[in-house]
């Protein structure tokens, strides 16, 4: 089933992805981390942005993927579509942990 951003669902490894554009980019850098050009890929990794508070709960960000590139942490998200609040959050990423997030 397509997403209300027309995105669909697809598993590999055991895990499902929320498309298949951020599918493929995964084959592509498990590819690369075989090849020792990146390191300690991990998935669905969260910063915290807000805490939770008497105004409301927490806002955090998910990147898709995190990992290294010599030597350099790399945050990246597997974008269709940038919504207002995913560009609010990317600012924030810049602004607390100084992160530009990589867009794929």
């Amino acid at each position: 089933m397509a997403s209300k951003y027309h995105a669909e669902k697809e598993t590999i490894d055991d895990i499902t992805f929320a498309s298949r554009k951020e599918a493929r980019r995964y084959r592509q850098l498990k590819l690369l981390e075989r090849a020792k050009a990146i390191q300690d890929l991990k998935l669905q990794v969260t910063f915290p942005l807000i805490r939770k508070s008497e105004h409301g709960r927490e806002i955090k960000y998910v990147a898709d993927f995190v990992y290294y590139e010599n030597g350099k942490l790399v945050v990246e998200d597997t974008k269709g579509y940038r919504t207002d609040v995913y560009k609010l959050k990317k600012r924030l990423m810049a602004e607390l942990y100084g992160i530009e997030i990589r867009e794929t």
